[in-house]
């Protein structure tokens, strides 16, 4: 991927980084993942400076927020949460590098069907002889970068499918909950607002993700299908797979059109990267996806906001805040880097999620809305996250009739 970008726009540790890999190129994995929590964490932003006892107080603070709002969500949301081994999932309160390693290894899993797909043809196929060129010691600098830049943004995470390690636990049936506490401490501190109100909300958003998947319990399998049969539909050729990156990243770099002249003919400039390894096949599953990426998150929102007033007192002024900082980038390489990783897309899907949930909790009441999680076929579509009239008369008033 990033061997076609301009190392110009790259850090001085990114570009050192990158031609220590280009020096010894082979491998025989894909990606080398051991290189790419390497890269990541070496190049990762420092954290928020606090002393050791401080550090000590805000992690025991949020553990006690995490436990707090299991209870607050479940009686707002009504959601029950099943029995089995997928019902105890861990909260792990983590620093930047911990939530690298944890990404790292869920990546590691979820692409393992497609990575092996194309281990398989990469020597008998045209395209092999450029990956093998390049080579699973690039791969894995390059998803390094990318996850370099993400591990300073995440606030939490509940992470679905990464397997259970001695230094990351996680529960039997898969599942774990992230807060990374020195992300959380900066945005505290740069958005001025109360600690103890934003991490207890920050708490409720990752808690509502964690209820979803243990009180819906074909919710995971069912979004792991999804993305297998995406990965599936994936053209595994590597060299048409290496041009469609290589378009990515030239649009990061600034290569081709002036920048007026690719927003006004595509509407914003470079395409994410997940917009150009579609096939039409995988527009549909996208869409299926988008949507219950949508809901997830959309609820998790409308949650965060419901329970908020009764036990965040200054929640109303965190959210006018934390909205201004979520819409904004830091500067022009920042706002591409977030173009080119979906994260764009990724902010939308938590304003008309949000307004969803919104509509349909005011039309049919929470109990109806919990229809949602009856079965796959009761997920709302792309559609009808747009418009949830359709989705209350398709899931109710054909129920009812």
């Amino acid at each position: 991927m990033a061997a076609c970008a301009d190392l110009g726009v790259l850090p001085d540790g990114a570009r050192a980084t990158y031609r220590e890999a280009m020096t010894s190129i082979g491998g025989v994995e894909m990606v080398d993942w051991n290189l790419a929590v390497a890269t990541a964490t070496r190049l990762v932003r420092p954290g928020p400076e606090v002393s050791r006892e401080e550090a000590r107080a805000v992690v025991a603070e949020l553990r006690r927020h995490a436990k707090s709002s299991e209870e607050h969500v479940r009686s707002f949301t009504r959601m029950a949460v099943s029995g089995g081994p997928a019902s105890d999932t861990p909260v792990l309160v983590v620093d930047r590098a911990g939530w690298i390693k944890a990404n790292v290894a869920g990546f590691r899993q979820i692409l393992k069907p497609l990575l092996g797909k194309m281990q398989d043809r990469r020597g008998g196929l045209p395209g092999g002889a450029v990956l093998g060129a390049v080579g699973g010691k690039v791969t894995g600098v390059e998803l390094g970068m990318l996850l370099s830049f993400l591990a300073s943004r995440v606030l939490g995470q509940y992470e679905t499918f990464a397997p259970a390690t001695r230094e990351l636990p996680g529960s039997p049936g898969g599942g774990r909950l992230l807060l990374v506490a020195p992300n959380i401490v900066h945005v505290e501190r740069e958005l001025d607002v109360a600690p103890h109100d934003f991490r207890l909300w920050v708490s409720l958003h990752e808690e509502t993700h964690r209820t979803q998947f243990t009180a819906v319990p074909w919710l995971r399998d069912h979004i792991e299908s999804e993305i297998q049969a995406f990965l599936g539909e994936t053209d595994v050729d590597p060299a048409t797979l290496l041009e469609r990156v290589r378009e990515a990243f030239q649009s990061l770099s600034g290569g081709g059109r002036p920048d007026d002249e690719r927003d006004e003919a595509d509407g914003g400039g470079a395409p994410s990267i997940i917009e150009l390894v579609q096939t039409p096949a995988q527009r549909e599953i996208l869409a299926r996806l988008t949507a219950v990426m949508s809901l997830l998150e959309g609820h998790a929102d409308y949650v965060m906001d419901g329970v908020g007033p009764e036990v965040v007192p200054s929640v109303a002024e965190i959210r006018e805040k934390f909205q201004k900082r979520r819409a904004s980038g830091a500067g022009r390489l920042d706002q591409a880097l977030r173009k080119l990783l979906g994260l764009d897309a990724k902010l939308r899907q938590y304003r008309d999620g949000e307004r969803f949930v919104r509509a349909v909790v005011n039309e049919v009441g929470m109990d109806g809305f919990n229809r949602v999680w009856t079965s796959p076929n009761t997920l709302p579509t792309k559609a009808e996250i747009s418009k949830p009239a359709e989705w209350v008369a398709r899931v109710h008033r054909k129920a009812e009739s």
